[in-house]
């Protein structure tokens, strides 16, 4: 009998122990940041008992995590009535070499209730660090690029921004070449502070052609973003790369020439030979 009666008496004290933590409900507002940007986050305390809460504190644990509290990690609040809230507000910075993500900011509440009993709650909110998308462009020129020739283009793109990139296409329009290979290349993801290129087939008819090209990509938060790259280059006619040595004069022709000319002496020496042997023979 005693034993049903202890029994019973702890179920009773572990419902009313949940019943006193579950009436404090900790909500929060949910924010974006740059690395080392500071942003504020509110943070509700509501109280949905019968009765008052007192002594209500509220401490975000930030040992573990990148982050600081820009001011007290700490705030009092005193008393909530029933049914009623609180608002405390806390300012963070993420560190400035922290890896983009989402990050949980653990936190204790701390109360009394109506029986001057001791109670905490623990928690955490959630954190997103973004990152800042920032691209370069260059042309890279495979080979000599003259004018009525063959050659390949490639647009590099550079991701220098914190996060990665992906999906990422070019597109490109010809503008002083034509193009001997499809117009659009699926490149893919690129990593932060990475690199990659998207290659093409031409044949260039200007000596002042452009690579224009648009570049298709989502970015760390998968937002579709385009960027128009317009990115001039050179390109020289035969003779100007003779001029600069760029390339070399052939002399194909010459040696066809001389050829010719060998064989040429060599049949006229071999029918003067034979009509004087056979006027030789004659005398």
């Amino acid at each position: 009998m005693k034993t049903q009666i202890k029994t019973i008496a702890t179920i009773l004290f572990l419902v009313l122990t949940i019943a006193f933590v579950s009436a404090v409900v900790v909500d929060s507002t949910y924010i974006t940041l740059l690395p080392g940007e500071e942003g504020r986050v509110t943070i509700e305390i509501e109280n949905n008992e019968n009765f008052d809460i007192e002594g209500v504190s509220i401490a975000l644990i930030l040992d573990e995590v990148p982050f600081t509290s820009v001011g007290s990690s700490e705030r009092g609040v005193d008393d909530i009535d029933e049914d009623d809230d609180e608002r405390v507000t806390f300012t963070l910075r993420p560190s400035t070499d922290i890896e983009p993500g989402d990050y949980n900011i653990p936190y204790i509440v701390k109360y009394v209730n109506a029986d001057d009993e001791d109670f905490t709650k623990e928690g955490s909110f959630g954190i997103r660090v973004t990152a800042k998308t920032e691209l370069d462009f260059s042309v890279e020129i495979r080979g000599n690029a003259i004018v009525g020739e063959e050659g390949r283009i490639s647009l590099e793109v550079v991701n220098r921004g914190l996060g990665e990139i992906k999906s990422v296409s070019v597109k490109l329009s010809p503008n002083g070449f034509e193009l001997l290979s499809k117009n659009n290349v699926f490149v893919g993801t690129i990593d932060a502070d990475d690199t990659d290129i998207a290659s093409f087939d031409v044949v260039y008819k200007t000596t002042n052609p452009s690579l224009s090209a648009r570049v298709e990509y989502k970015d760390f938060d998968n937002k579709d973003l385009v960027e128009t790259v317009n990115i001039p280059f050179r390109v020289y006619t035969k003779e100007q790369a003779l001029e600069l040595g760029l390339i070399k004069k052939s002399n194909t022709s010459l040696y066809g020439g001389v050829i010719i000319l060998v064989l040429a002496i060599w049949f006229v020496w071999r029918k003067i030979k034979k009509r004087r042997k056979r006027d030789r023979r004659t005398q």
